[in-house]
């Protein structure tokens, strides 16, 4: 580990990964938001990566308007180039990065037998393909450091064929929790730890979009815990796996799904 990382994964009190530099993609609003807003109170420099650049640059400038800690970035993560300006941009600022958290999504709510080629290549594009090649660009910079987080979002509905979003949608997160295994046993050896993080239906606008306010109530019934979940809880599980406190945690996926799925 060479002397700059040292630093910044120095003891902290509670083993927080204050210092570190942690990139977020889909940063810029919903859950992405709340973890960047998780991360940054407890002390990381955030690089918020967002398609919508102007939002990302929004958010950064709020939690800190002299871009010491926080800055936004345009990045479509379903091109690999991208994801490669993306490192570049964020080294030349913070001059290191030590967090990767794979946040972007792209969901489509349609009838699987309706899901078109285009579409699902489209949703596979940002949702899995760009988390592989994220954890590919940005894994091979951690490991050459000898010390990195990984946390890729994953979902409920890739552990239980869950189609309400979309089955491309379902089918990539499912892929995400697999590839969360392969990197995590490829880069462990290299003080890289990479873990998923798997939320069942959240207290946010798509949920409520997606079940309907007059269907709310009952749909909570169905949830073992009796509500939804909170985001801000979902972004503590990504905080604690982000700090330094995680290392003997890999290849794992965290559930939060209020008990509609249990293994």
């Amino acid at each position: 580990m060479n002397q700059d990382f040292q630093e910044a994964v120095r003891d902290t009190p509670g083993g927080t990964a204050e210092g570190q530099v942690a990139v977020v993609t889909g940063g810029a609003n919903g859950l992405g938001e709340v973890i960047v807003r998780r991360l940054h109170s407890g002390g990381c420099r955030v690089a918020v990566a967002d398609l919508d650049g102007h939002a990302a640059t929004a958010l950064a400038e709020e939690l800190d308007g002299t871009r010491a800690t926080a800055r936004g970035y345009a990045a479509d993560v379903s091109i690999r180039a991208a994801l490669e300006q993306l490192l570049a941009d964020v080294l030349a600022d913070f001059h290191g990065v030590h967090i990767l958290v794979n946040n972007a999504a792209r969901t489509q709510a349609k009838p699987l037998l309706e899901i078109t080629p285009d579409e699902l290549d489209a949703v596979m594009a940002v949702n899995f393909n760009g988390m592989f090649n994220a954890c590919q660009i940005f894994g091979a910079y951690l490991a050459e450091h000898g010390y990195g987080r990984i946390v890729n979002m994953a979902s409920l509905a890739g552990q239980n064929g869950g189609t309400a979003t979309g089955g491309h949608y379902a089918s990539s997160k499912g892929a995400i929790i697999s590839a969360t295994k392969v990197f995590a046993r490829e880069l462990a050896p290299r003080g890289v730890t990479v873990n998923a993080v798997s939320p069942g239906p959240q207290d946010s606008p798509m949920v409520r979009s997606i079940v309907g306010e007059e269907n709310l109530e009952s749909y909570r019934r169905t949830i073992p815990v009796g509500r939804l979940g909170n985001p801000a809880f979902i972004a503590e599980m990504v905080a604690l796996l982000a700090s330094p406190d995680a290392a003997s945690v890999t290849g794992a996926c965290w559930d939060a799904n209020g008990g509609l799925y249990m293994r």
